[in-house]
C-alpha cells in the first residue's frame, strides 16, 4: 500500500473509530479483522488514541491501522512514529498537508468544496475525504462534482449509515465510505456486535 487510491480499495468501509480507553483497540480491531474488514481508523480525538495505534500496529498486524482526525502538523508525525500505516484529515491547511507529506505515509486528505478539491489535486493528490459528508450535501453533491473533477475519488464520512451506505458506494468516484455504526457498540464491549457489523459491511 503506498497511495491514497490504495487505501480506497482496502474495504468498502472503513471504521472510524474513537477510543477512550486503549485496552478496548485490540478487541476492537481484531472483532473488525474477523467480520472481514481488514482496516482501521483511529481518530485523534481522546488522550488514549497515540497508545491505541500503538498497540493495534504491534498487536494485530493483519489489520491496517491509521490514525484519522490529524488536525496538526505535530500530530502527523505523532501517528506515524506510533505506527500508523496512514493518515486521514477532515480538513487541509498548507501546514497539516506538508506533515502528511514528510511521513512518507498515504492519506486522505479532507475536502467538502469543489475549490478545496482542485487545490488537493494540485499537489499531486486524486484520493480524498469528503467530511462532512451528509451535511456537506451527501449523494447529490458527490454525484454533481463528478462531472467536472473527473479524476478524483472520494471516501465520504460523516454521518453515513448502513442504509444510505449503498448509495454512496454506487457512485462512480466514491471509493469506499468512513463509517462510524461499527463500532457503536465499543462503549459496552460488546465486541460480538462489531464482529457481526463488520461482517454484513464487507458485504456492501
Amino acid at each position: 500500500m503506498t497511495t491514497g487510491q490504495d487505501l480506497l480499495e482496502l474495504s468498502p468501509v472503513m471504521p472510524v473509530v474513537v477510543i477512550d480507553d486503549a485496552d478496548d483497540a485490540v478487541p476492537a480491531a481484531r472483532a473488525l479483522l474477523a467480520g472481514g474488514i481488514g482496516v482501521i481508523e483511529l481518530t485523534l480525538r481522546t488522550p488514549a488514541a497515540l497508545s491505541a495505534i500503538e498497540r493495534v500496529a504491534a498487536e494485530v498486524p493483519d489489520i491496517v491501522i491509521g490514525a484519522g482526525t490529524v488536525t496538526s502538523p505535530g500530530q502527523a508525525k505523532q501517528a506515524a512514529d506510533s505506527g500508523a500505516k496512514f493518515l486521514v484529515t477532515p480538513g487541509c491547511t498548507d501546514a497539516v498537508l506538508d506533515a502528511c507529506f514528510e511521513t512518507g505515509l498515504p492519506f486522505l486528505p479532507g475536502a467538502a468544496t469543489v475549490s478545496e478539491a482542485m487545490r488537493l489535486a494540485e499537489r499531486g493528490l486524486t484520493a480524498l475525504k469528503f467530511f462532512p459528508a451528509e451535511a456537506s450535501g451527501g449523494v447529490a453533491y458527490l454525484k454533481s462534482i463528478a462531472g467536472p473533477l473527473p479524476g478524483l475519488k472520494f471516501c465520504p464520512t460523516g454521518g453515513i449509515t448502513v442504509a444510505s451506505a449503498p448509495s454512496y458506494l454506487a457512485l462512480p468516484n466514491v471509493g469506499c465510505i468512513g463509517g462510524s455504526w461499527l463500532t457503536s457498540s465499543l462503549a459496552t464491549r460488546d465486541f460480538a456486535t462489531i464482529e457481526k457489523l463488520a461482517a454484513e459491511a464487507a458485504k456492501l
